[in-house]
């Protein structure tokens, strides 16, 4: 089996198409052709049914797909990593982060990365985190800003760095909230939210705090991104649960902290946010580079107190 097979395999999964894939890959279609022939022979299956003229993958194809984006991802990871032996001039880090991380810290450490590592390509990836654990367990990733919990059959080695508090964000003029300087999760009860879309862990969680308290939460819209989520509070639609960082340069809205039990006694709603990369393929140089000044920017900011509000720090100096 040979990577050019691979690579002539998976433009014909991804365009259905044979002489399509030829065009993309700029080679000949009957070469193209001769080599996904010789990979099934090895193989000892076909990879595609050619029905009339339709190209689709059958069972055999379906296995081999995830297997084979996994491969070349990791030979594209391998040639990077030989670059970056030369002092780090040249690679690449693939990021994921959610995306209230990308609107608030993860900017300033991209910053600082950047300005140590000029000829470093940054790529960052903004969803939640079970696409962010998809994708960095196929490989499309490199290091990942997941929040905790995961599933524990997943393949990835994970080191929480902060804790983020959750607030309930409403318009600032809203007088139907509450009046205290804490909010309880039975408060929500009957109370319209606005809901972000699925695979977004803030969902998951303000769903889960509400059963765990007894009810069922009720949406006035649901299935937004965390900018279009902020603004349908904005205009009223309802509140929502967010973390605290999120809420700075929005003075139209205030957040009020959030308790799951009485507001004199409960503790506060927060998630663990974790950095995480997998298993079974150590990180780059570059990846690894990026850590450390993930971890160094962290410690600093703990340590004068530049930290937004409802953010702490879970590293210590020692461990930088």
């Amino acid at each position: 089996m040979q990577l050019q097979q691979l690579s002539y395999f998976l433009a014909v999964a991804q365009t259905r198409h044979f002489t399509r894939a030829a065009e993309v890959l700029g080679v000949a279609q009957p070469s193209l052709s001769k080599q996904i022939r010789v990979l099934e022979d090895e193989l000892g299956a076909p990879l595609f049914s050619r029905a009339r003229g339709n190209i689709t993958l059958t069972p055999a194809g379906e296995a081999l797909l995830p297997l084979a984006n996994r491969i070349l991802a990791d030979v594209d990871t391998a040639r990077l990593e030989v670059q970056e032996l030369a002092g780090l001039r040249r690679g690449r880090v693939r990021l994921g982060a959610t995306p209230s991380l990308c609107s608030g810290l993860l900017a300033d450490i991209l910053r600082r990365f950047h300005d140590a590592y000029p000829g470093i390509r940054l790529i960052v990836e903004e969803s939640g985190s079970r696409d962010l654990v998809r994708d960095l367990t196929k490989g499309a990733l490199d290091l990942a800003l997941v929040i905790l919990p995961l599933a524990d059959d997943t393949p990835l080695v994970t080191s929480p760095i902060l804790r983020d508090n959750l607030v309930v964000a409403a318009r600032a003029n809203d007088q139907s909230l509450p009046v205290r300087s804490r909010m309880r999760i039975e408060d929500l009860k009957d109370r319209p939210l606005v809901m972000f879309r699925e695979g977004y862990d803030l969902r998951e969680a303000t769903i889960a705090a509400c059963r765990q308290a007894g009810f069922e939460p009720r949406f006035a819209v649901e299935g937004g991104e965390m900018d279009a989520v902020l603004r349908f509070v904005e205009v009223g639609l309802g509140v929502a649960v967010v973390p605290s960082t999120v809420l700075a340069g929005r003075p139209g809205l205030r957040g009020t902290p959030l308790s799951l039990y009485d507001s004199g006694s409960g503790r506060s709603l927060h998630r663990t946010v974790a950095l995480a990369h997998r298993k079974d393929v150590a990180p780059t140089h570059a990846a690894t580079a990026f850590r450390a000044t993930l971890e160094g920017f962290l410690i600093d900011a703990a340590a004068d107190g530049t930290l937004p509000t409802g953010v702490e720090s879970l590293l210590t100096a020692g461990k930088h």
